[in-house]
Formats: structure tokens, C-alpha cells, sequence
């Protein structure tokens, strides 16, 4: 992102996994083609439609106010980079503001800011996106600018130098020096014996520093095309009026080669589990995780990821799951606990559990009540009332995000980028509603496989006194 990576520091894995599925469960869909003409009335009326050139055009309405949201996402993420230079789609995604033929280097943002907008960038796994809020009225101006750089970039071998220190200088701050990130990297790194959602989106330090302005290049010419790429507007528009100015600005540009399918290396069995240790002096308190290698919604079997969605909303989400009541409320063996799981990822789901362990309490009591947890819902499973309140948390979680403009653009983006297809996100109200306790017993027994998983432990290490003369 330009200058500060506000998009990685959101880290998508999850929460644009989740505002992602807030928009589909309200939202529906008005695809042009007659096949996807019978939708229901509930939300807004989005529109699809395919230029000739390949690129996805989503329209979303929202005219309780005359702001729109443009937002451009490319299919095209770290997982996709090729060995040797991580970092290399992050990297782009901020010399993209680097200005083109028409619009000089770093002037991209201050157009938008001098015209009362804001825009930012963001780089996943999976996605890379740029987005823009601006005033109705300048929704052409950003087409137009946008629409240029998708295929004009102009990168001089001094300001990529210059972003590349921004890069490895954003690294250090956000990930040398913390060692919660350096510990969550190297649990990825552990968990993903082949695939590369092991390497850290921003890149490992040793390859950042060694990337080009011809890598950035090459990286650009292949995946930077209106057929590898969705449009998004969401706000006081219509279909029609985004329809002009997409034929408008977006038509000219050249289709770019066709890409093969996205297609990674997929991970061997795991037959064991694995332990990371960190001992940092930086460390504040003693702090427990453990990811597991889960499938995503468009890898899991049918039912899988919904069932797996509710499992750990009742089992870790908030103050009332059992893991919290459990650990904190009842035993007082953690100061915190909880956990997730992110259906999003094209090949692989996010599921995770922490425990911030109280004074006194050792790793292995930890662990053990964590196992205890997860084991009597995979032997005894769940009550109905406790998936029934499940869903309607989630229910009401996503009222509340549909209120949200960026949100929308960001759901249907991010839908669509990873895979998704719009009957897949229209469907999952009724996938959520097919959910039953005996469900999520047998994905608690399926999926919680501690050979499946890696085991993360932050130790504070005491600080040396210094020598003296």
C-alpha cells in the first residue's frame, strides 16, 4: 500500500473473510444475464455484467448519500508470486501510485485528497485491490485514473528504489519488531509444508531486498489486465450510469494474455504435529496459539465450511463461548481466550485458537483445558441453543455490516476475487440455515486433528544487564 500498508496490517485472512459473508447473507444479486434474473427482494439490487474485454463489472446502489466506493480487485495475490522474489505483489501494489504518462509520480492520491475523496490499497494471499471514496460527481475522474494505470504504469529505477527502503522499513517495523508477528510467521511457515500461504504476504526481508524494477514489471504485465480484474462501485449510483462510464474508460483497455488456472502446490498429509517457541525480551506476558490446516469454503465438502463457521462461534467466539467460560470465567486459567475460522482463502481456511495464560499457569494446563474443550464437543457435541444463538450473532453482525458502503464493495470484491460465484453467495443463507449440532460434532472430530496442526508459544525472556567497564 502506499506509503503505510494499512491493507496488509488488516490482515483479510479473516476479517475481510467475514464482512465478505456479512454482505452475501444480506445482499442479493441482479446479474444481466437472463439466467440470474430471479432474485430476492431482500438488500440491495446489485447488478453484474461482463465487458468484452473480460472485466467483471459489479454495481451495488446505496443512495442514502451521493458518495460512491470504486474499488478495482485483481485476482492476483503472494500465493501467486513466483520463488524467489516475496514481496514482489505487495510491492507493486504501492508503485502502482507511482503515476503514469498522464499523472505524475505520487500525485495519484493528492488528486483524490484534493477533490475531498480518500483511497488506499491492499494486498491478501489471494487479492490485490485499490479503492477510492469520493463524491458521486468524481466517480468518472477516478474510472478515468484508474483505468490508466491498469496498463500505463510508468515506474522509474529511482522511485522504485526509493519504495523498496519503504518496504523493507515497513517490515521491520510491523514484523522485526514484534514478536507477535514474528511468531505468527513463523507458525505459518510450519503449517504449510508445500503450499505457499507459508510466505508472509509482505515477503521474507532477504528477497525484499533484492527486488527489481524488472520484477515489479514483469509481475504487472502478467496479471495487471481487465480480464484478470473486478470492478466494484457500490454507492448513488445506477447500473446503467456505471455501465457508460465502464465503456467509457474501461473498454479501451486491452485484454491481457489469458492466464492458466490458479493452481498452487497443494500440501502432503500431515502425519505429525509441530511446536513453535519464540523467547523474545520484547515479549510482555506468556501468550498460547495453535492454527490448524483446515479446507475453505471452496475446498471443504459440502456443508463443511458453514458447519466448521458455526463450530467456532460456539467453541471460541466471544464471552459466552465454551472456551472462554472454560478458561477465564470458571477455571481462571487465561486472561483471554478465543479463536476463528475464515472460509476465504481459495485453497485453504484459517482456523486458530490463543489463550493468554494467567500468572502462574503453565503451558501445559493451558493446553490441556483448551483439548478438553474441543474433545467433549467432538464426543458429546452441542445443544441447540447453543448453535441457535451462534447464528443469530452472526445474523446480527451482519445487519449491522450492511450498512456499511466500503463494506459492500469490499464483500463482493473479495467474493468474486477468491473464487465465489454469485449463486455461491446467494445460496449461503440457506447452506447457514441446513447447519445442525451434528454437524458441527463431526467437523470438531474431522478437522481438529493435532497432527494437523502447529502449536505456537511466546515466552517473555528476561533482559540481560548490561556489562560494566
Amino acid at each position: 500500500m502506499k506509503h503505510v500498508s494499512k491493507g496488509l496490517c488488516r490482515t483479510l485472512k479473516i476479517v475481510s473473510a467475514l464482512m465478505f459473508i456479512m454482505g452475501a447473507l444480506l445482499t442479493t444479486t441482479k446479474a444481466i444475464n437472463a439466467k440470474d434474473d430471479a432474485k430476492s427482494s431482500s438488500g440491495p439490487e446489485v447488478t453484474y455484467f461482463k465487458m468484452e474485454n473480460g472485466l467483471d463489472v459489479v454495481v451495488i446502489p446505496d443512495h442514502r448519500a451521493p458518495v460512491v466506493t470504486h474499488m478495482v480487485w485483481y485476482r492476483v495475490g503472494a500465493a501467486d508470486e513466483a520463488p524467489g522474489v516475496s514481496g514482489i505483489a505487495h510491492f507493486l501494489e504501492h508503485l502502482m501510485f507511482k503515476g503514469t504518462e498522464k499523472i505524475a509520480p505520487g500525485e495519484f492520491s493528492k488528486i483524490i485528497a484534493r477533490n475531498g475523496g480518500e483511497d488506499n490499497a491492499f494486498t491478501s494471499q489471494d487479492v490485490t485491490a485499490y479503492f477510492q471514496r469520493v463524491a458521486k460527481e468524481h466517480l468518472p475522474m477516478v474510472m478515468e485514473m484508474e483505468a490508466d494505470r491498469m496498463n500505463n504504469l510508468k515506474l522509474l529505477e529511482k522511485d522504485v528504489l526509493t519504495e523498496r527502503d519503504v518496504i523493507l522499513e515497513e517490515r521491520r517495523s510491523r514484523v522485526e519488531n514484534n514478536p507477535n508477528s514474528l511468531l505468527g510467521e513463523q507458525i505459518s511457515a510450519s503449517l504449510y509444508l508445500s503450499h505457499p500461504y507459508g510466505i508472509p504476504v509482505i515477503g521474507w526481508m532477504h528477497e525484499m531486498a533484492k527486488l527489481s524494477r524488472k520484477d515489479a514489471l514483469e509481475h504487472y504485465k502478467n496479471y495487471y489486465a481487465p480480464n484478470n480484474a473486478i470492478l466494484i462501485v457500490a454507492g448513488d449510483v445506477t447500473s446503467d450510469e456505471v455501465k457508460r462510464l465502464a465503456d467509457k474508460f474501461y473498454a479501451p483497455v486491452k485484454r491481457g494474455p489469458d492466464l492458466p488456472a490458479r493452481e498452487r502446490p497443494m500440501e502432503p498429509p500431515h502425519v505429525s504435529p509441530r511446536r513453535v517457541v519464540l523467547e523474545d525480551e520484547r515479549a510482555g506476558k506468556l501468550a498460547w496459539q495453535r492454527h490448524y490446516l483446515v479446507p475453505s469454503f471452496k475446498t471443504a465438502p459440502k456443508g463443511d465450511s458453514e458447519a466448521l463457521e458455526m463450530l467456532m462461534k460456539v467453541a471460541t467466539g466471544g464471552t459466552t463461548s465454551r472456551l472462554y467460560k472454560k478458561l477465564v470465567v470458571a477455571d481462571k486459567l487465561a486472561s483471554s481466550a478465543g479463536g476463528g475460522y475464515s472460509a476465504s482463502g481459495l485453497d485453504y481456511g484459517g482456523l486458530y485458537i490463543y489463550a493468554i495464560p494467567s500468572k502462574g499457569v503453565t503451558v501445559e494446563q493451558i493446553e490441556s483445558a483448551i483439548d478438553d474443550v474441543f474433545e467433549k464437543i467432538a464426543k458429546e457435541g452441542i445443544s441447540e441453543l447453543e448453535l441457535n444463538r451462534a447464528r443469530n450473532a452472526y445474523i446480527a453482525d451482519y445487519v449491522y455490516g450492511n450498512d456499511s458502503q466500503s463494506g459492500l464493495a469490499r464483500r463482493y470484491g473479495f467474493a468474486l476475487a477468491t473464487g465465489w460465484s454469485i449463486q455461491d453467495i446467494e445460496s449461503y443463507p440457506e447452506r447457514l440455515k441446513k447447519v445442525t449440532v451434528e454437524d458441527l460434532q463431526r467437523v470438531a472430530a474431522k478437522y481438529l486433528d493435532i497432527n494437523s496442526s502447529v502449536t505456537g508459544i511466546l515466552i517473555p525472556k528476561a533482559k540481560k544487564m548490561a556489562e560494566k567497564k
